[in-house]
C-alpha cells in the first residue's frame, strides 16, 4: 500500500506530457475511467474475448486500487475497449424500469447485481442515513457486496471520510457541483492530479480530488459552522451506531480492515509534505471516525493497518493533538480505556515478536514509536477529563538559585548547553495548558499507561542518551515518562545524576590544571558521629553559600575515626543518621502525629530558614546519590515540591482528624451559625502549650460561619493549615532541595507518589523476592545446606528484625523502587564454622557469611550481628 500511492503519482506523471489542453485532459480522464469501469465491472458481454475485461472469460478479479494502477498503464499502451453491451448501456434507473415486469418476481441475475451497484457508484462520503438505505436494499437482495465497495471507496479515501457523518446537514447535489466548479480556477498541474487520483482511488467521485484540495473543497462547510477547541464537525455519536450495526458483519470489518491499509499511508503523505491541517481543521474528522472502530485492537489490524495508521496520526501537527485530546477528555471511562488498549496491545505485539537488544533497540521500531505517540494523546485526554486543579499553584522562588562561579569554564567546554536540558516541558502540555500534577484524578488510573513489556527490553543507557541529545531521527521513550514504571525512569535518573557527577569531577580536574590548586573532584563530608548534625550542615551551608555546583558531585563520607571507605554503604549509613537527628521531635523543626506516623513542618519553630534549606538539600542529595531514606512525610509536601498547593482534600492523609472534622461542618444539615458557633477566627498551639489566634478574614473573630460561607472557611482553614502557617519553612525547604535537583528531569519524569517512592522506597518487603534474585559467591549455591537454613531463618523473623537485617546487609532498612526483587545481594562464604559474626559490604549488599554448623548457631549468630550493628571497620 505504500507504494500504491507513489505508482499512482509516477505513473500519472508520465501521462503529464500530453498537450495541456483542457479539452484533451477530459478526454483522457474519461478515457482512464472506461478503462476502470472494464476492468472492475466489464462490459456486460458475456462472451467477450477481450482479456482485459471483467466479463471475459478466465478474467482474474482485482481490488478497487489494483484496477486503478492497471487502467492508468491501459491508457498509456492504448490498449483495447470493448463497447458497452446493450445491458450497460442508460441509466440503472432506466435498466430497472425496463427489467420491472418480467423481473418483478424473480431472484436477482448477475446484471441485477450491476445496476444495484451502479446505484451507489456516486456515493463518495456517508451519512448515517445513507448507510441505513444502503444496508437496507443490500440486505433484501442478500447482497452486501454493494455496500462494502462504498465502504472500501469511502473509508479508504480522505476527502470521503473527511466528509462523511457530518453534523450539519450534508452537502446536497448543486453545493456539490459548486464547488467543483470553484476548481476550474486552481493551478493546473493541481488539478490534473486531482483528476487522476479521483478517478483511480474514487470511481468518478463527483467531489472527488486530491487531499491537498480539501481544505478549499471544505470551506463552504467551515463558513457555516465555527468550531470550538474541543469541538470536531463529525457527529460521534451517529458514527457509533453505524460501527455497531456494521461490525457484525464479517465481510463488511474485512472493507473497513482493507481501507484502512488503503488509507493511512495517503494520510501520512498529507500530514507530512502537504500541511493539510492548517488548510482544513475538519481533516481531524478522520481520526476521529477511525478511532471509533471498537475492532481496531483485535489480531487482523496489528500487523499492518494499525500500526500504518498510527504513524500517519504520530504525524498530526501540535494543534490537532491538543484539539484531539480535547475532544477525547470528554469520552467515557470505557472509551478512553478502550483506546489506551489499542495502543498498548499494538506496542505489546510489537515487542514480544521482536527480537530488541541493544543493536535492534526498540527505539528503532516505527510502530512502537508511532503507538506510542498516539498513547500520549490518549493520555492527556485522560489528564484533561480526571479531576482537575490549575489554580492552587506554589509561587516560583523570588531569589534564582546562585550560579556557579565555573559557568565560564562550563560553556567553554559545552556543559552548560547539555546540563539546561534536563528540566524541560511536554510540547502537549504547554499547547494544553495543563501539567500531569494538575490532575488529582485522571479518569483511569496513570499505572494502565505503563507497558511492561516495552520497559524490559528498553535498552535505558541508550535511551537517556536520546532523550539529552534531542535528535529528530531518534525517538526516547523517556519524552513519554507515562509508559515507562518507576523502575526504568529511577534508572533514567540514575545516568542522569551520574553524568552530572562527571561532568562537575571533569570541570573541577581542568580547575586545578589551570590555575594550578588541588581541588577537590567530590562532595566530601568528614562527620563525627556525636555531632554528625553540626558538622554536615555546617558543611553543607559553607558548599551552598560559596559554590552550589559543588552538591552536584558526587558525595563521599567520612566518620572521624572510623577506616570504612565509601563506596555507597557509608553514605548510605550518613543519611539515616542524620534523618534520625533532624525528625526528632526534640528537636523541634517538626511535629510528629502518632496517628498517622507523619511529620509535619513546625510552625512555631525557633529554627532559622537556613536550617530547612539544609534539610531540603539532604533530601536532594539523597535522591541524586541515590540514596533511601526513612522519611514520613504526607503525600501533600511532595506535590507542594511539584508546585502544587494543599488543598481541603490534602487534609485527609496531613491531619484527617481536621479533615473529618471539617467534612462534617460541609454536610451538617442543621444551622451551622445557630448549632455550632464558630468564627473565622481560628486557634493552635506553639511548642509550650501556648494558644496562638489566627483570623482567616480581617476581623475574623466577628465573622461567624454559616451555611452560605461554610465553605470558604473550610478552604481558607485548609489553605492556611497547610500552605500560609508554613510558608516560610517551605520555602526554605523546597530552595535546598532544588539546589540539588533544579538541572535534573525530576519534575519531567516524575509523579508525587513516585516521587515519595524515589525517597523513601517501597514500604513493601518481599523477602521471597528477594530470595529468588539473591546471587551466591565463595562456594555457596541455592542449593547449600547453610543458605537453605538461612532463608528459614530470616523468613521466620518479625517485621523488625527483617527491617535490621536490611539494614545490616544494605544500609538502609527499605526496599528500593521496585522492590525487594530489584535489589542485587551477594550471600558470600565467609569460612569454615566459628565463632565469629556475619559481615557485610553495605557498598556492595554483599553479605559474608560463615559456615555455621547448625542452624541454631546461625540464627543466634545473625540475629547478633543485626541487633548491635553500627560502624564500619576495615577487614
Amino acid at each position: 500500500p505504500a507504494s500504491l500511492h507513489q505508482r499512482l503519482r509516477s505513473l500519472y506523471s508520465r501521462c503529464r506530457s500530453f498537450p495541456p489542453e483542457r479539452r484533451k485532459r477530459a478526454a483522457a480522464k474519461h478515457l482512464i475511467e472506461r478503462y476502470y469501469h472494464q476492468l472492475t465491472e466489464g462490459c456486460g458481454n458475456e462472451s467477450c474475448s477481450n482479456s482485459w475485461c471483467a466479463s471475459s472469460v478466465g478474467f482474474n478479479r482485482m481490488d478497487n486500487n489494483a484496477a486503478a494502477v492497471k487502467a492508468l498503464e491501459l491508457y498509456k499502451v492504448n490498449a483495447k475497449l470493448c463497447d458497452p453491451h446493450p445491458s450497460k448501456k442508460g441509466t440503472a434507473s432506466a435498466y430497472l424500469e425496463s427489467s420491472n415486469s418480467a423481473c418483478s418476481n424473480r431472484k436477482m441475475n448477475h446484471k441485477d447485481v450491476h445496476s444495484v451497484r451502479d446505484n451507489f457508484k456516486d456515493v463518495n462520503y456517508l451519512t448515517e442515513e445513507k448507510v441505513y438505505e444502503i444496508l437496507d436494499i443490500c440486505g433484501e437482495k442478500e447482497d452486501y457486496s454493494p455496500l462494502i465497495r462504498v465502504i472500501g471507496r469511502v473509508f479508504s479515501s480522505a476527502e470521503g471520510l473527511v466528509q462523511s457523518f457530518r453534523r450539519s446537514k450534508p452537502y446536497t447535489k448543486e453545493e456539490l457541483k459548486s464547488l467543483q466548479g470553484k476548481d476550474e480556477d486552481k493551478d493546473e498541474d493541481e488539478k490534473e492530479a486531482a483528476a487522476c487520483s479521483a478517478t483511480a482511488m474514487e470511481e468518478d467521485s463527483p467531489t472527488s480530488s486530491s487531499s491537498s484540495r480539501l481544505g478549499e473543497g471544505s470551506s463552504g462547510e467551515n463558513d457555516v459552522q465555527k468550531l470550538a477547541p474541543d469541538e470536531v464537525s463529525v457527529d460521534i455519536e451517529a458514527v457509533r451506531r453505524v460501527y455497531e450495526r456494521l461490525l457484525s458483519n464479517e465481510k463488511i470489518e474485512a472493507a473497513f480492515l482493507n481501507a484502512l491499509v488503503y488509507l493511512s499511508p495517503n494520510v501520512e503523505c498529507d500530514l507530512t509534505y502537504h500541511n493539510v491541517y492548517s488548510r482544513d481543521p475538519n481533516y481531524l474528522n478522520l481520526f476521529v471516525i477511525v478511532m471509533e472502530n471498537s475492532n481496531l485492537h483485535s489480531p487482523e489490524y496489528l500487523e499492518i493497518a494499525l500500526p500504518q495508521f498510527c504513524k500517519a496520526m504520530s504525524k498530526l501537527p501540535l494543534a490537532a493533538q491538543a484539539k484531539l485530546a480535547r475532544l477525547w477528555s470528554h469520552y467515557s471511562v470505557e472509551q478512553i480505556r478502550r483506546m489506551v488498549e489499542t495502543f498498548q496491545q499494538l506496542i505489546t505485539y510489537k515487542v514480544i515478536s521482536n527480537e530488541f537488544n541493544s543493536r535492534n533497540l526498540v527505539n528503532d521500531d516505527d510502530a512502537v514509536v508511532a503507538a506510542t505517540k498516539c498513547l500520549k494523546i490518549v493520555y492527556y485526554a485522560n489528564v484533561l477529563g480526571g479531576d482537575l486543579d490549575m489554580e492552587h499553584n506554589e509561587e516560583e522562588d523570588e531569589e534564582p538559585i546562585p550560579e556557579s562561579s565555573e559557568l565560564t569554564l562550563q560553556e567553554l567546554l559545552g556543559e552548560e548547553r547539555r546540563n539546561k536540558k534536563g528540566p524541560r516541558v511536554d510540547p502537549l502540555e504547554t499547547e494544553l495548558g495543563i501539567r500531569t500534577n494538575d490532575c488529582r484524578r485522571p479518569l483511569i488510573p496513570f499505572e494502565e499507561f505503563v507497558n511492561e513489556p516495552l520497559n524490559e527490553v528498553l535498552e535505558m543507557d541508550k535511551d537517556y542518551t536520546f532523550f539529552k541529545v534531542e535528535t529528530e531521527n531518534k525517538f526516547s521513550f523517556m519524552t513519554c515518562p507515562f509508559i515507562l514504571n518507576a523502575v526504568t525512569k529511577n534508572l533514567g535518573l540514575y545516568y542522569d545524576n551520574r553524568i552530572r557527577m562527571y561532568s562537575e569531577r571533569r570541570i573541577t580536574v581542568l580547575y586545578s590544571l589551570v590555575q594550578g590548586q588541588q581541588l577537590n573532584p567530590y562532595l566530601r563530608l568528614k562527620v563525627r558521629r556525636d555531632h554528625i548534625i553540626d558538622d554536615a550542615l555546617v558543611r553543607l551551608e559553607m558548599i551552598a553559600m560559596e559554590n552550589p555546583a559543588d552538591l552536584k558531585k558526587q558525595l563521599y563520607v567520612e566518620f572521624e575515626g572510623e577506616q570504612g571507605v565509601d563506596e555507597g554503604g557509608v553514605s548510605k549509613e550518613f543519611f539515616q543518621l542524620v534523618v534520625e537527628e533532624i525528625f526528632n521531635p526534640d528537636i523541634g523543626m517538626f511535629t510528629y502525629d502518632e496517628r498517622t506516623k507523619l511529620f509535619w513542618f513546625n510552625p512555631s519553630s525557633f529554627e532559622n530558614e537556613g536550617q530547612y534549606t539544609l534539610i531540603g538539600i539532604v533530601l536532594g542529595l539523597a535522591i541524586y546519590n541515590n540514596c533511601i531514606l526513612d522519611v514520613h512525610f504526607p503525600m501533600v509536601v511532595y506535590r507542594k515540591l511539584m508546585g502544587k498547593k494543599g488543598t481541603f482534600r490534602d487534609l485527609a492523609d496531613a491531619n484527617p482528624v481536621l479533615h473529618q472534622s471539617l467534612k462534617e461542618l460541609l454536610e451538617y444539615e442543621g444551622s451551622v451559625e445557630e448549632d455550632m458557633m464558630i468564627t473565622f477566627q481560628i486557634s493552635q498551639t506553639d511548642l509550650f502549650g501556648n494558644p496562638l489566634m489566627y483570623d482567616l478574614r480581617e476581623n475574623g473573630d466577628k465573622i461567624p460561619v454559616t451555611n452560605e460561607n461554610r465553605k470558604e472557611f473550610v478552604a481558607q482553614y485548609s489553605e492556611y493549615m497547610l500552605n500560609k502557617s508554613v510558608e516560610k519553612q517551605f520555602k526554605a525547604f523546597r530552595r535546598g532541595f532544588h539546589m540539588v535537583t533544579n538541572e535534573s528531569p525530576l519534575k519531567y519524569l516524575f509523579r508525587p507518589e513516585e516521587i515519595e517512592l524515589l525517597i523513601c522506597g517501597s514500604r513493601n518487603l518481599d523477602f521471597l523476592a528477594l530470595e529468588e534474585t539473591t546471587e551466591y559467591d565463595g562456594g555457596y549455591n541455592r542449593d547449600s545446606r547453610i543458605i537453605k537454613e538461612f532463608w528459614e531463618t530470616l523468613h521466620s523473623f518479625g517485621e523488625e528484625q527483617k527491617r535490621l537485617f536490611l539494614q545490616f546487609t544494605t544500609g538502609t532498612d527499605r526496599a528500593p523502587v521496585g522492590g525487594l526483587g530489584k535489589l542485587k545481594m551477594i550471600i558470600a562464604k565467609n569460612g569454615p564454622d566459628t565463632d565469629r559474626l556475619p559481615t557485610s559490604h553495605t557498598c556492595f549488599n554483599v553479605l559474608l557469611l560463615p559456615e555455621y554448623s547448625s542452624k541454631e548457631k546461625l540464627r543466634e549468630r545473625l540475629l547478633k550481628a543485626i541487633t548491635y550493628a553500627k560502624g564500619f571497620g576495615m577487614l
